[in-house]
Parts: C-alpha cells; structure tokens; sequence
C-alpha cells in the first residue's frame, strides 16, 4: 500500500513550496508540486502608469531582485517601440548578469550543496589531508590553507558540542546516503563560508549601477545611471575601476572553487545522472543572461528555441503556442477555466477552492497551487540553466563544447544524462562560469563605448505620454537565473489595462494540466526515497532546480489578519 509522504515547507528555497508525493517501499510512485502562496503583483500594477510597473513587479522577490524589473521595463519599451541607448542596455545587462552569478553560487553553497555535505562529519576530518586535497583540486584558491581548515573545523566542532546548531538544526546529519569523506565535507563548509563573504562583496556591481540593493533602480527608456568621468556622484573611472576588480574577483571565484567542488561532490553522487529526469522538452531563449530583446545580441550560431520531446535540436520558439492553464490551480477564467490563455489576454482571478489550513494532503483535490501552469503546445517545459546549456550545447556553441565535454568525460556522461538532478547542477556551475566572463566582456564593451563619447544612458524622446499610442502590447523576455522570465503588457490610454508574468518558477513548478505533470512533479516519478520522515533523495531533485516561488511580505493567520510584521534596518 502506498504511503503519504508531505514536505511542508521544502526549506532553503526562497517562497512557499510544499511536496505531496506517493511512496511504495523505498520508491516515489507519484508527487504533487504545490505552491501555498498567493501574490498577485499582475493585480497590483493594473491601471497604473506602465512606466512605474517594474518598481511594483521588481518586489515578486526577495532574491532574484533584478529580473522583473528588467523584464518589465523590456516589456513596456516593446509596446511603445522605444528605443534604449546602448550604454544603458550594456549596463543592465552587467546588472542581470552579476545577480545571476551571484545567485548561482549563493543557491550551490548555502542552499543545496547540504543536501550532499554532512556539516556533522567535519570534526572527523583530517586537516592535512584536507589541505592536501583542496591544494590539488583547486591549487589557485589562496583560501585553501591548512590553518583556514583548521580554523573552519574548530569553529564547526564549537557550533555541534553547543548543541545549538542555528542554520544547521534539524539537517538529516545520520542519514545513510551521505557519501562524502570527512575532509571533502570540510573543504565543502569551508568554502560554504568563504562563499558567504564573496557574494556579499561582489554583487557591489547592482550597487554601483543600480543605486542600491536589493532592488536597483530602473528606468524606461535608459537606466538611471549617469555617466560622467569628471563628477564625484556618477558612473566614473573610481568606479569603474571598482567593478573590473569586482568582476575579475568573481571570474577567480566560479573557475577556481565553484566548478572544481561541484564536479568533486557529483563525483560522490553520480548516479544522479540518472535520477530526477524530468520533462523532456526545454525552453531556452538565450544563451547565459542574453535574451531575445536586448543588449547584447546572442552569438553568432546561437538560436533561441525549444528542445522538444528529448530530440536534441533546436527549434523555433513561437510566442503564440504558450498557454497558461489554471486547472490544477486555484484561480479560474471568466468564461472557460478548462482552455489555456495567451498572457496576452490572460487573467490572474484567485479562486480558493482547498480545504482550510492546515490541512494533511492536497492532492485529493484536482486543484492544489497557487501555481499556474504554462504550456507550449501542450508541453510542459523546462527552463533554467539546464535548458540554456543543453541548447547552446546541442547548436554546437563552441564555448559550450569546450566548458561541457570535459565535465562529461570526467563523470563519465552522456549528453542525455544531463536531464538529470546531477545534470541540472553542473549546467548551472557551467553557467556561472561563462556568465562571469561574459561580465568581463559586456564590461570592456562599455568602457571602449564610453572612451569613445559613447555616455547616453536614457532616452528621452518617448517618455512623455503624449507620443504614445492608445493602444498598444509589449512582451519582455529574459533569461535569468531559475530561467526564461517573461512579461506581457497591453497598455490603453497611458495605463496598464493588463499585466501577466510568466516566470520560471511557474513554468519547472506547474502541477498538472492536460493530463501531464508538471516538471518537479514529473522529476519525482520515479525517484528513490529510503526514509520518508528524512527526504533528502526528493529535496536533491527538488532543489536542483533552485525554486523560487514568490516571497512573501505579510505573515498572516487563516481569517487574513495579520499576524507579525517585521522591520530589517
């Protein structure tokens, strides 16, 4: 007889996920991907002047801080065929693609990498050996040092003897399934904690562009970001200079102890190569954080499309085979809630039909999120840095090749076992790698454009409303750190008429609709689960494909009163 696991809340993620799945003996049988939020930032920017909707839609996350916002502004710009200044489009550009880094290497270590490093193994490391292991594997990082491992093991021991194991408390230390030596573990936390600092210093990037962050500023039509060498409060060589050190720290960081500790742990868990597939149908507009509107352009070679049903080629992305479906969700559409909508006509109307929280099991229920569920042509898709590697792979890109093929004969790999939990890992580690220095490049771009008098960044010409049209649609697309993130605008008489996001995390986190699962759900089944009060197997999967269900702002209890409100200074 089967039996009802639920993970509620799946933790380190950002937003509300829980995991309802079907378990016959030490195997998943069937699972259920349920989001337990709702938002509704698209109701939020209804009516409202479109040029302000990126600082309302910027605030879906907490965490990927940029990519609304660029993805709205790309949106609204394409409706009023308004042009952007190269300078601005580069620097949004290094925006995007420092946060996606950032994020990639934030998601391994603090995360995910848990799921396979046993913090509670580090006391019985050997420091030298460690030291001497770390100095082989990545002899260019200056932090692998005897007395570094030394301190870190110390400072893990202090933490497990106190009995208060703050971000640690209530891991699945004694599962049986942790396979790494003593001393990998403590190279692995050693860097957890390097990596904390890291992140910290070099997303100053956003900062510098973007005024602030989280949530940089934005602007249709340009970015708020003058430049001018010669005053103290704008884009100059100071900081300019700040950002090449930053951008060559970060370089340093992701070749020389992100890939190399990702490629060491998978070396432990290759037969996740072979677990979590999922849906075989991939969504990739962009190669890395290019998009199919914006600077830069993708490279020569590279074409934005759709790997379909596991054949490995590319083919042609066309925007009016994506539907969104509500059936598995808890909304409904004004006069068929059984078809799928184009976001362009589409509609985000809540209809709770569930049981009252708290409740035991959702999937009774033919509706169980507050996730929609796109499709393309009927297919549920996946997207994210998976997608994006695999179709620059399978175009033959030659970075791709050369970053992808070495990796592949070190795990001893196929290019289909990349659709995979191990699979989705190493793209995303690939990805950062090739975003940094796609950094470097955008970057000697932007300082050669501004050598050359080249220091537009905003473009007055249609900003007022009186040069618009009065009625007019726009899409923005981007390919950002979970996947490819649209917005989709109609705007009537200088106001937002209607607003539809169709975000990563909806597509890889969807339940069900026209009879298929959803990819989470679809990676799940099956899928090893040897203990179901410690799921670490599913959270694996569940975590490799970096969930970002929506961040949420309020706490509140079950008849909508507030509960707590905090206040970070």
């Amino acid at each position: 007889m089967s039996e009802r696991v639920v993970i509620d809340p799946v933790t380190r993620i950002e937003g509300h996920l829980r995991i309802e799945v079907l378990a016959d003996g030490e195997e998943i049988t069937d699972a259920w991907s349920q989001t337990t939020q709702f938002k509704g930032v698209e109701l939020v920017v209804q009516n409202r002047d479109p040029r302000d909707a990126w600082a309302f839609t910027q605030r879906i996350c907490g965490v990927c801080t940029v990519v609304h916002a660029i993805a709205s502004v790309r949106a609204v710009e394409d409706a009023l065929d308004y042009p952007v200044p190269k300078a601005a489009d580069l620097i949004r550009y290094l925006v995007l693609g420092s946060q996606m880094v950032q994020d990639h290497v934030i998601h391994f270590y603090h995360l995910h990498a848990l799921d396979f490093v046993n913090v509670a193994n580090v006391p019985n490391a050997d420091v030298a050996a460690a030291a001497a292991a770390a100095a082989e594997l990545e002899p260019k990082y200056a932090l692998n040092s005897r007395n570094r491992f030394q301190a870190v093991q110390d400072q893990v021991k202090a933490v497990l003897d106190s009995g208060q194991l703050s971000i640690f408390t209530n891991g699945y230390w004694d599962h049986p399934d942790y396979r790494l030596p003593a001393e990998v573990d403590l190279i692995a936390v050693s860097h957890y904690l390097d990596a904390l600092e890291w992140q910290r210093d070099m997303i100053r990037i956003n900062t510098i562009f973007g005024g602030k962050n989280p949530h940089p500023n934005f602007l249709v039509g340009g970015m708020a970001s003058a430049i001018n060498m010669d005053s103290e409060i704008t884009i100059n060589q100071v900081k300019l200079n700040t950002v090449q050190g930053l951008i060559t720290k970060t370089i340093d960081f992701v070749e020389n102890v992100y890939l190399p500790d990702v490629v060491a742990i998978l070396g432990a868990y290759a037969d996740y190569l072979d677990i979590g597939r999922s849906s075989p149908s991939f969504l990739a507009l962009g190669k890395g954080g290019y998009s199919c509107s914006g600077e830069p352009s993708p490279p020569d070679g590279f074409k934005p499309g759709l790997i379909l049903d596991g054949k490995l080629e590319v083919v042609d992305f066309d925007p009016d085979k994506l539907l969104e479906y509500v059936t598995s969700g808890w909304y409904r559409y004004s006069e068929d809630s059984e078809a799928g909508l184009q976001p362009w006509v589409g509609e985000t109307i809540p209809d709770y039909t569930g049981p009252t929280p708290p409740y035991d099991w959702l999937a009774d229920n033919d509706k169980y999120t507050w996730s929609k569920a796109p499709r393309y042509d009927g297919r549920p898709v996946q997207v994210g840095p998976l997608a994006r590697v695999l179709s620059a792979y399978v175009q033959g890109d030659p970075e791709t090749v050369d970053d992808v093929e070495p990796l592949l004969r070190k795990l001893n790999a196929q290019p289909e076992q990349l659709n995979s939990t191990a699979g989705r890992i190493l793209a995303r580690a690939v990805e950062a790698v090739q975003m940094s220095r796609e950094l470097q490049r955008v970057f000697d771009r932007l300082v050669q454009g501004i050598q050359a008098g080249d220091v537009q960044t905003f473009n007055p010409d249609k900003w007022e409303k009186s040069t618009w049209p009065a009625e007019s649609k726009g899409v923005g697309y981007a390919e950002v750190a979970r996947g490819n993130l649209s917005h989709w605008v109609r705007i009537s008489d200088g106001a937002v008429s209607n607003y539809q996001c169709v975000v990563p995390s909806t597509w890889n986190s969807s339940g069900r609709a026209l009879g298929e699962r959803g990819p989470y759900e679809e990676a799940l089944v099956p899928h090893p689960l040897v203990r179901p009060e410690q799921p670490l197997e599913p959270l694996r999967t569940i975590h490799s494909f970096d969930p970002c269900q929506s961040c949420g702002i309020h706490v509140l209890d079950v008849t909508g009163q507030e509960v707590s409100w905090t206040k970070v200074q």
